[in-house]
């Protein structure tokens, strides 16, 4: 998504230029199951919101050696619309959400424009459908997924945002989603415009920082940057591998 660095920060930005935006979702594989964390949109979203659609992002999971069926959890980190659809693509996933994110998404908050934007209904809606199926797991504040892999509450961004803390062949890897949009955002301490409370924006900064082997540890939700610095899954120039150290240490 083509963007401008005046559409990435707080106030703006005095040296503006080009600063394009990626959408990624996460697989996680280990011995205790396959996780997917976030779920991307779909066509008809990507149409809707202009956005370039690459791929679909539950079939790009096809060259992984994993099926939709496959997917035991799914972690959202939170409902905006290019995180949380999908959802009915996933049959035989448990979605995992934070109190707060249900409740920010479906009241009152969403009374206003300027907040319910960035979130879809219809994905919204379809979690709900999943709540009466019995295939919702509620989260209020950090907690342990599944050994290895750790739910960190931040909010922040939406009221209910929650990063990852993966355990890896190189240490603690932290997903920081929409903690930290940017590696900028968080490494200069300038917080994306689009906030439902900036004080815990940027304090969840430092609890990222610290949740991670090291800054090269942390992973940005939307930045462009992670596919040059990260090898790539045999080849594939959308696939990059965060279990391995970044080409530049």
């Amino acid at each position: 998504m083509p963007r401008r660095r005046r559409d990435n920060f707080l106030g703006g930005d005095p040296h503006d230029g080009d600063m394009p935006m990626d959408f990624f979702v996460w697989l996680l594989r280990g011995a205790e199951g396959i996780v997917l964390v976030d779920t991307g949109f779909n066509a008809d979203m990507a149409r809707k919101r202009r956005r370039e659609l690459i791929h679909c992002p539950i079939e790009a999971l096809a060259p992984l050696g994993v099926r939709p069926e496959d997917v035991q959890h799914v972690v959202l980190t939170h409902l905006h619309y290019d995180h949380a659809g999908n959802l009915d693509r996933l049959p035989q996933a448990r979605f995992h959400v934070q109190d707060a994110e249900m409740d920010y998404a479906t009241g009152r908050c969403m009374c206003f424009e300027p907040l319910r934007h960035a979130y879809a209904v219809e994905d919204v809606v379809a979690l709900v459908r999943r709540v009466y199926e019995d295939r919702v797991v509620f989260h209020d504040g950090d907690s342990v997924l599944l050994p290895g892999i750790e739910l960190l509450k931040i909010g922040g961004h939406t009221k209910g945002l929650q990063a990852v803390r993966v355990h890896t062949a190189r240490g603690w890897v932290v997903l920081a989603s929409d903690a930290s949009h940017y590696y900028e955002n968080m490494g200069a301490g300038r917080p994306f415009p689009i906030v439902y409370n900036t004080a815990e924006m940027l304090s969840g900064y430092a609890k990222l920082s610290a949740a991670a082997q090291s800054g090269a540890h942390v992973v940005p939700g939307h930045d462009p940057e992670v596919l040059a610095r990260y090898p790539r899954w045999r080849e594939s120039p959308h696939v990059a591998v965060l279990h391995a150290p970044p080409r530049d240490s």
